[in-house]
Protein backbone atom coordinates (compact mmCIF):
# COMPACT_ATOMS: atom_id res chain seq x y z
CA UNK A 1 0.00 0.00 0.00
CA UNK A 2 2.36 2.41 0.79
CA UNK A 3 4.31 1.89 -2.79
CA UNK A 4 0.41 2.48 -4.19
CA UNK A 5 0.17 5.04 -7.02
CA UNK A 6 -2.65 6.43 -8.79
CA UNK A 7 -3.27 9.10 -11.62
CA UNK A 8 -6.98 10.51 -11.90
CA UNK A 9 -6.11 11.92 -15.53
CA UNK A 10 -3.64 11.24 -18.45
CA UNK A 11 0.32 12.87 -16.88
CA UNK A 12 3.76 11.88 -17.99
CA UNK A 13 6.24 11.61 -14.98
CA UNK A 14 10.31 12.74 -16.44
CA UNK A 15 13.29 12.03 -14.35
CA UNK A 16 16.80 13.12 -15.06
CA UNK A 17 19.41 10.39 -14.00
CA UNK A 18 23.37 10.68 -14.48
CA UNK A 19 24.71 7.33 -13.41
CA UNK A 20 28.31 7.82 -12.06
CA UNK A 21 29.18 4.11 -13.24
CA UNK A 22 28.35 5.01 -16.90
CA UNK A 23 30.46 7.63 -17.27
CA UNK A 24 31.51 8.01 -21.56
CA UNK A 25 35.20 8.18 -22.03
CA UNK A 26 37.11 11.06 -22.14
CA UNK A 27 36.35 11.40 -25.77
CA UNK A 28 32.65 11.67 -25.86
CA UNK A 29 30.15 13.68 -25.24
CA UNK A 30 28.38 13.75 -21.61
CA UNK A 31 24.93 11.94 -21.69
CA UNK A 32 22.17 12.29 -19.12
CA UNK A 33 19.37 9.80 -18.94
CA UNK A 34 15.75 10.93 -19.07
CA UNK A 35 13.42 8.05 -17.15
CA UNK A 36 9.90 8.50 -18.45
CA UNK A 37 6.67 6.99 -17.63
CA UNK A 38 3.11 7.94 -18.40
CA UNK A 39 -0.27 6.70 -18.21
CA UNK A 40 -3.23 7.26 -21.12
CA UNK A 41 -6.39 6.40 -18.72
CA UNK A 42 -6.86 6.76 -14.87
CA UNK A 43 -5.33 4.05 -12.78
CA UNK A 44 -5.07 3.22 -8.98
CA UNK A 45 -2.07 0.66 -8.48
CA UNK A 46 -2.91 -0.48 -4.77
CA UNK A 47 -0.74 -3.87 -5.47
CA UNK A 48 2.10 -3.44 -7.97
CA UNK A 49 2.64 -6.99 -7.69
CA UNK A 50 -0.12 -8.21 -9.98
CA UNK A 51 -0.42 -4.93 -11.82
CA UNK A 52 -0.70 -4.52 -15.12
CA UNK A 53 -2.22 -2.53 -17.60
CA UNK A 54 -2.22 -1.51 -20.97
CA UNK A 55 -2.69 2.19 -20.68
CA UNK A 56 0.61 2.60 -18.54
CA UNK A 57 4.19 2.69 -20.27
CA UNK A 58 7.90 3.67 -19.64
CA UNK A 59 11.34 4.22 -21.33
CA UNK A 60 14.39 5.93 -21.49
CA UNK A 61 16.46 8.21 -23.59
CA UNK A 62 20.19 8.68 -23.79
CA UNK A 63 20.53 12.99 -24.05
CA UNK A 64 23.66 15.08 -24.35
CA UNK A 65 23.50 17.08 -21.75
CA UNK A 66 24.98 20.33 -23.69
CA UNK A 67 22.35 20.34 -25.61
CA UNK A 68 19.71 20.15 -22.57
CA UNK A 69 21.11 22.96 -20.39
CA UNK A 70 21.09 24.76 -23.65
CA UNK A 71 17.84 24.12 -24.68
CA UNK A 72 16.57 24.81 -20.89
CA UNK A 73 18.11 28.30 -21.57
CA UNK A 74 16.27 28.89 -24.85
CA UNK A 75 12.84 28.03 -22.82
CA UNK A 76 13.89 29.98 -20.06
CA UNK A 77 14.21 33.22 -22.63
CA UNK A 78 10.82 31.75 -24.35
CA UNK A 79 9.00 31.92 -21.07
CA UNK A 80 10.45 35.36 -19.91
CA UNK A 81 9.32 36.96 -23.71
CA UNK A 82 5.57 35.06 -23.17
CA UNK A 83 5.68 36.92 -19.70
CA UNK A 84 6.42 40.19 -21.59
CA UNK A 85 3.34 39.52 -23.85
CA UNK A 86 1.29 38.93 -21.27
CA UNK A 87 2.31 41.96 -19.35
CA UNK A 88 1.81 44.31 -22.31
CA UNK A 89 -1.55 43.16 -23.33
CA UNK A 90 -2.64 43.36 -19.71
CA UNK A 91 -1.31 46.68 -19.51
CA UNK A 92 -3.12 48.07 -22.84
CA UNK A 93 -6.65 46.48 -22.00
CA UNK A 94 -6.23 48.15 -18.34
CA UNK A 95 -5.56 51.01 -19.91
CA UNK A 96 -8.30 51.02 -22.52
CA UNK A 97 -10.46 51.10 -19.62
CA UNK A 98 -11.01 54.33 -17.52
CA UNK A 99 -10.56 53.99 -14.02
CA UNK A 100 -9.71 56.27 -11.00
CA UNK A 101 -6.22 56.12 -9.11
CA UNK A 102 -8.41 54.22 -6.08
CA UNK A 103 -10.26 51.59 -8.35
CA UNK A 104 -6.78 51.33 -10.56
CA UNK A 105 -4.56 49.72 -7.58
CA UNK A 106 -7.50 47.58 -6.57
CA UNK A 107 -7.59 45.78 -10.07
CA UNK A 108 -3.78 44.97 -9.61
CA UNK A 109 -4.20 43.06 -6.30
CA UNK A 110 -4.14 39.63 -8.28
CA UNK A 111 -5.50 36.77 -5.84
CA UNK A 112 -4.33 33.30 -6.34
CA UNK A 113 -7.42 31.63 -8.43
CA UNK A 114 -7.33 34.48 -10.54
CA UNK A 115 -3.32 34.24 -11.05
CA UNK A 116 -4.13 30.19 -11.91
CA UNK A 117 -6.35 31.80 -14.53
CA UNK A 118 -3.73 34.18 -16.32
CA UNK A 119 -1.26 31.02 -16.40
CA UNK A 120 -3.65 28.51 -18.18
CA UNK A 121 -5.10 31.31 -20.40
CA UNK A 122 -3.98 31.54 -23.88
CA UNK A 123 -1.00 33.87 -25.14
CA UNK A 124 -1.57 35.45 -28.75
CA UNK A 125 1.79 35.15 -29.48
CA UNK A 126 3.42 38.16 -31.86
CA UNK A 127 5.56 36.92 -34.88
CA UNK A 128 9.22 37.02 -33.60
CA UNK A 129 7.92 35.03 -29.80
CA UNK A 130 5.93 32.50 -32.46
CA UNK A 131 9.56 32.06 -34.30
CA UNK A 132 11.23 31.82 -31.11
CA UNK A 133 8.64 29.07 -29.75
CA UNK A 134 8.85 26.95 -33.36
CA UNK A 135 12.61 27.20 -32.47
CA UNK A 136 12.75 25.83 -29.21
CA UNK A 137 10.29 23.28 -29.89
CA UNK A 138 12.04 21.75 -33.21
CA UNK A 139 14.74 21.12 -30.67
CA UNK A 140 12.69 19.36 -28.27
CA UNK A 141 11.04 16.92 -31.01
CA UNK A 142 14.95 16.73 -32.15
CA UNK A 143 16.00 15.84 -29.05
CA UNK A 144 13.21 13.55 -28.39
CA UNK A 145 12.42 11.75 -31.41
CA UNK A 146 14.25 9.42 -33.85
CA UNK A 147 16.88 12.35 -35.28
CA UNK A 148 15.64 11.33 -38.33
CA UNK A 149 12.29 12.01 -38.80
CA UNK A 150 12.82 15.25 -36.93
CA UNK A 151 12.27 18.37 -39.27
CA UNK A 152 11.82 21.74 -37.71
CA UNK A 153 7.94 22.92 -37.03
CA UNK A 154 6.02 24.77 -39.36
CA UNK A 155 3.01 25.14 -36.30
CA UNK A 156 3.32 25.05 -32.66
CA UNK A 157 1.81 21.73 -31.62
CA UNK A 158 -0.12 23.20 -28.33
CA UNK A 159 -1.89 26.48 -27.01
CA UNK A 160 0.90 28.27 -25.93
CA UNK A 161 -0.11 29.61 -22.36
CA UNK A 162 3.01 30.46 -19.52
CA UNK A 163 1.69 27.10 -18.10
CA UNK A 164 2.61 25.14 -20.91
CA UNK A 165 6.11 27.32 -21.17
CA UNK A 166 7.09 26.89 -17.50
CA UNK A 167 6.39 23.16 -17.41
CA UNK A 168 8.58 22.68 -20.49
CA UNK A 169 11.66 24.52 -19.26
CA UNK A 170 11.11 22.06 -15.75
CA UNK A 171 11.10 19.24 -18.27
CA UNK A 172 14.58 20.02 -19.23
CA UNK A 173 16.02 21.21 -15.93
CA UNK A 174 18.39 18.09 -15.12
CA UNK A 175 19.31 19.58 -11.63
CA UNK A 176 15.63 19.20 -10.55
CA UNK A 177 16.47 15.23 -10.51
CA UNK A 178 15.34 14.69 -6.83
CA UNK A 179 11.93 16.20 -7.98
CA UNK A 180 11.08 15.09 -11.65
CA UNK A 181 8.35 16.59 -13.45
CA UNK A 182 4.86 16.01 -14.27
CA UNK A 183 3.11 17.28 -17.56
CA UNK A 184 -0.63 17.08 -17.13
CA UNK A 185 -1.91 19.34 -19.69
CA UNK A 186 -3.66 17.76 -22.25
CA UNK A 187 -2.18 19.12 -25.45
CA UNK A 188 1.16 19.30 -24.03
CA UNK A 189 0.87 15.62 -22.71
CA UNK A 190 0.05 14.67 -26.20
CA UNK A 191 2.15 16.10 -28.24
CA UNK A 192 5.04 15.18 -25.48
CA UNK A 193 4.10 11.50 -25.64
CA UNK A 194 4.15 11.43 -30.06
CA UNK A 195 7.86 12.05 -29.58
CA UNK A 196 8.65 8.91 -27.59
CA UNK A 197 7.13 6.55 -30.22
Amino acid sequence: ESRAANASNEEINIQWYNPSLAKPSSNTETKVLLLYAYNTKPIKISNIKIFSSMSVFSGHLWVPLARVISLREKLSNLKHQVEMLMQSSETLSSASEPTSFLEHSENLKIIPSEKAEINIAKVHLDEKTEEMAKRCLSEVKALLSVPDLSSPLTEIPFDVTLQSISTLEDMFDPASAANGCTITEESLFHWIISLFH
